[in-house]
């Protein structure tokens, strides 16, 4: 038996309308966004391997220059060979001491001056007597060597010898709380106090002229000190540097016999 039909057909439920795209498709191309990413990923795997590269050289050259700098370190004779001793040794001078100036010695003492006056009248024809004042204060006086001075080393066998600069002294520090000045001749035809002051002027030129002729007394303590100070330097510079004896005179100094002229050290 046939089933009678109301009118024609309608569209089923799982055809697309007219218009209307089918499901599950899509709706723009995909492929620019594929395009990006393989471009990224290119640039990224460019830049890593270019790193990669560049810290892979990294360690080969700090072998080398550390190789180069402990060649260097290994032997005295090598530095100095090399002419870069001088400037390790002035780093390492002024690291440790914290100026260009290398004490050497401070001395200490009670300094006597003693100051004599004369006068006369009458054109020269009566001579006055004389006046003898005298100061006693404790003066002390620091003895130094210039670090950026000329230093010139030689290296003979196992021996540094150093030529080092001329030692040097500060201004004498004299102690004014403890300055005594006296009369120790007078007379009361002549100004007594005027003299005692003249003296207290003159102390400072006084106690400079001091210290230069100290200079000889200390001259053996410098020369032990500085050659210590090197000796110090070459244990904790070089590899061999404790092997070395070090002998030390000073630029103003005649050359002494078992002391090596100041030449440059050659092979």
């Amino acid at each position: 038996m046939r089933e009678a039909r109301s009118g024609p057909e309608g569209p089923r439920a799982d055809e697309p309308r007219k218009g209307e795209r089918a499901p599950g498709r899509a709706t723009t191309s995909s492929w620019p966004w594929a395009l990006a990413a393989v471009l990224v990923v290119a640039l990224v795997v460019g830049a890593g391997w270019a790193v990669f590269r560049t810290l892979a050289g990294l360690p080969g050259r700090a072998v080398d220059r550390t190789e180069r700098i402990l060649r260097d370190l290994s032997s005295v004779a090598s530095a100095f060979r090399r002419e870069t001793a001088q400037t390790a040794f002035l780093g390492y001078a002024t690291s440790l001491s914290g100026s260009n100036r290398l004490q050497v010695a401070t001395l200490e003492e009670v300094q006597v001056f003693r100051r004599t006056e004369s006068a006369s009248v009458l054109w020269g024809a009566l001579d006055l007597p004389d006046v003898v004042v005298e100061a006693r204060a404790p003066v002390e006086t620091t003895y130094f060597v210039d670090l950026k001075g000329a230093w010139r080393f030689t290296v003979e066998g196992r021996t540094l010898s150093v030529v080092a600069p001329p030692i040097r002294f500060n201004r004498p520090s004299i102690d004014v709380s403890a300055l005594e000045i006296d009369t120790r001749q007078g007379s009361l035809l002549r100004d007594e106090e005027a003299a005692r002051e003249r003296l207290r002027k003159a102390l400072t030129a006084l106690a400079a002229a001091r210290a230069r002729r100290n200079l000889a007394q200390v001259r053996d303590t410098g020369r032990r000190e500085v050659a210590t100070f090197v000796e110090t330097w070459l244990g904790n510079t070089f590899l061999d540097g404790g092997t070395y004896s070090v002998e030390v005179r000073f630029a103003d100094e005649q050359s002494e016999p078992g002391l090596l002229s100041p030449s440059e050290y050659r092979r």
